[in-house]
């Protein structure tokens, strides 16, 4: 039965509630364990709820140890959840294809349920929670009557950081169990500490039939939980990730006063042996990981200079007794994007790719070898669909195919990640993709201005998400698809650092995408990214000057180091704030923040009038 896409039908739904009710009658585990797994009695009692409303064939504890590893790997080798890679040239690494019709987040099926619509915000889509409570209950009921029920307690950040949350994570995916092992501390230690603290965010997933018309994903930022069913996607069942880290930690951190956003944090070592650090948002596939795993330029690397990557995606900020904001990473892994990753764009994270790692719709070569647009000039045998390969059928790897693999295989992975403080931040970049108008980098006014950029940035989307591809949307933050409560509050609450710390991180926006009038790049990115980097950290000391635009302040032509590339940029065109195209940009800006009316901090439309005057 395909359910409303759109609303709740009140008749349907009533029947749901009978099935539903029924499913309870006759619901009982056919091989559950009655022993007590867990000292917290909270957690036990949830368990066996959810193994008793599902149907569970039988339910397993996740311990996270090797052994227990090895034998999820061999049951999906058996099933064909996975196919074996080359063992030679990929020693334990493996190729898993997801179904074609659930490949990328699906954001028109994410809600956040709080007791009112204006709590989520027009930046959500909204369900009153008993009503998507019922309706996912109803998805539940006997989902997982054939299935192993696997229960993943796990700790978002290191294990032993006060900065670090924690959950348990239901699934009847092996999958997820794998990935949930590489992308947190997952497993005893984190039960241990569950049981100490007594508090957890509750993730509820089931592939179910893995169809379209059964498919959603439901968060209650007041329960802290969250509820996934029918895709076996990344971030649609790995509740860790984007559901756990962003969607519920943001009201978690409202809430408890820090910040849960979706930024890389990278430190940069200069030839005094200083590192200092950089939080930046990007949305997905516009550079963030090739960014957070930089390799200076040779001419900086000769010169002593050097990067380290705390972590490519998601960014926790706690505010420090020192009035700075310090970040830790959640995660022990990284989820990415495979498509146009090489020895060229991004020679850290292929060199982390040729063991422990898992696959997801790459393409394979004729010696069994993962392949996708990008990486060489080789020549698939296999598509992402496991068709022989035809390039008339489109690409050989999904577009959105990824990589799971420890951030410990990084080669310029830090051990700060680990460090239970986190890392003090010194500047908070933004940035998107968008072939005109923004400048290569542009320094905000102060820390409301700064909120402000983040709060309108703008960007091509790409493949990471469905829908069309090269659209010009607003991604606050790069946060549009993560936030999980009304925008206008998010933003409220980021200016609300400004009052309470004085020593917050310098704000920029940086563009590594302009083109020219033949559609190039004007920017050669990558590696050369560092110069702007370096501009960027010395604005945060006051060892350089910055020309004043209405719209913020940018170098002069000369400012940024140019040394060693074999072409010279068109600086002028890459730095140049133009007066009309600025003047549009604000007046869209306006039209855009009108959304949030109703609860709009004031100081947002104050900042929008100063760069108006100044055009």
């Amino acid at each position: 039965m395909a359910i409303p896409r759109t609303c709740i039908d009140r008749a349907w739904l009533r029947n749901l509630l009978f099935v539903r009710l029924v499913a309870r009658l006759v619901s009982f585990p056919a091989k559950i364990d009655k022993t007590m797994k867990t000292s917290l009695a909270s957690l036990q009692e949830w368990v066996d709820q959810v193994a008793s409303h599902t149907r569970a064939a039988q339910v397993h504890w996740c311990t996270g140890d090797d052994a227990e590893n090895r034998q999820l790997v061999a049951q999906m080798l058996e099933s064909g959840d996975l196919l074996e890679l080359n063992q030679e040239t990929h020693p334990n690494c493996y190729l898993h294809r997801s179904d074609p019709e659930d490949v990328a987040r699906v954001e028109h099926l994410t809600f956040v349920c709080t007791p009112n619509r204006d709590e989520a915000g027009p930046n959500n889509n909204w369900m009153d929670p008993k009503e998507a409570r019922a309706l996912m209950d109803g998805l539940f009921a006997g989902c997982m009557a054939d299935r192993t029920m696997y229960v993943i307690p796990y700790c978002m950040g290191p294990i032993n950081s006060p900065l670090s949350r924690l959950g348990v994570e239901i699934t009847d995916s092996p999958y997820v169990v794998a990935n949930m092992r590489l992308m947190t501390r997952m497993g005893t230690p984190a039960l241990r500490r569950i049981e100490e603290e007594g508090y957890f965010v509750k993730g509820l997933h089931s592939t179910g039939e893995l169809d379209p018309d059964r498919r959603y994903i439901m968060h209650f930022p007041t329960e802290l939980s969250i509820m996934s069913f029918g895709s076996g996607y990344g971030g649609n069942a790995l509740l860790g990730k984007k559901c756990h880290a962003l969607r519920i930690a943001s009201y978690q951190a409202r809430t408890e006063g820090w910040l849960a956003e979706h930024m890389l944090i990278v430190g940069i070592e200069n030839p005094q042996g200083e590192t200092r650090y950089i939080a930046g948002a990007f949305p997905s596939a516009c550079g963030k990981t090739n960014l957070a795993m930089l390799i200076p330029p040779e001419a900086y690397r000769e010169a002593g200079w050097k990067v380290w990557t705390v972590g490519d995606d998601i960014c926790w900020l706690h505010p420090g007794d020192d009035g700075r904001l310090y970040a830790v990473n959640p995660e022990a892994g990284f989820f990415g994007v495979a498509p146009g990753t090489s020895q060229d764009t991004n020679p850290n994270a292929l060199a982390m790719l040729n063991r422990d790692a898992i696959f997801t719709n790459v393409a394979v070569t004729d010696d069994n070898q993962p392949w996708w647009e990008g990486l060489d000039d080789r020549r698939p045998v296999k598509d992402w669909q496991g068709r022989d390969f035809d390039p008339k059928r489109g690409a050989a790897a999904h577009p959105n195919s990824r990589f799971t693999v420890p951030i410990s295989r990084c080669p310029s992975f830090s051990n700060e990640a680990e460090n239970p403080k986190g890392v003090p931040i010194d500047a908070i970049i933004f940035g998107g993709r968008r072939a005109s108008l923004v400048p290569l980098v542009m320094e905000a006014r102060d820390w409301n201005h700064g909120v402000l950029m983040g709060a309108t940035m703008a960007s091509e989307t790409t493949a990471a998400a469905t829908g069309k591809v090269g659209v010009v949307r607003r991604d606050p933050m790069a946060m549009k698809p993560f936030c999980g409560y009304n925008f206008a509050d998010y933003w409220a609450h980021w200016l609300s650092f400004g009052q309470r710390m004085d020593r917050l991180p310098k704000v920029f926006q940086v563009n590594w995408f302009r083109r020219d009038d033949d559609g190039g790049f004007l920017w050669p990115g990558f590696t050369e990214n560092m110069r702007v980097l370096e501009w960027i950290l010395k604005r945060c000391k006051g060892e350089t000057e910055a020309r004043e635009t209405p719209v913020g302040r940018v170098p002069a032509a000369d400012d940024i180091n140019l040394d060693g590339l074999d072409e010279v940029p068109d600086m002028e065109t890459l730095l140049a704030v133009s007066k009309d195209g600025w003047t549009r940009e604000i007046a869209d800006i306006e039209k855009y923040l009108e959304e949030f009316s109703g609860r709009l901090p004031e100081t947002l439309r104050e900042e929008l009038e100063k760069s108006r005057k100044a055009l």
